[in-house]
């Protein structure tokens, strides 16, 4: 992991920590995307529309490879 990756770890892990002080000091991924979307909700909104796009091309191609296949067709690389 570069460095610089592991010091905006470190200090998200930390902040959120601070804030939801849970019992057995871990945080987990759902703490950290609560805090995100409590006050950076412009970054999450960011996050989630790639993910729904990048969702929505995969359906996409399997259907094109669902079709293919059931034609007996070679699939094609997109």
């Amino acid at each position: 992991m570069p460095k610089q990756e592991a010091l905006i770890k470190e200090w998200l892990t930390n902040y959120v920590g601070e804030k939801e002080s849970p019992e057995d000091s871990e945080v987990t991924v759902e703490m950290i995307v609560k805090h995100m979307a409590k006050e950076f909700p412009e970054f999450l909104m960011v996050v989630a529309e790639e993910n729904w796009v990048r969702g929505y091309r995969q359906a996409l191609v399997d259907v094109d490879r669902g079709h293919q296949a059931q034609n007996n067709e070679e699939p094609q690389t997109i």
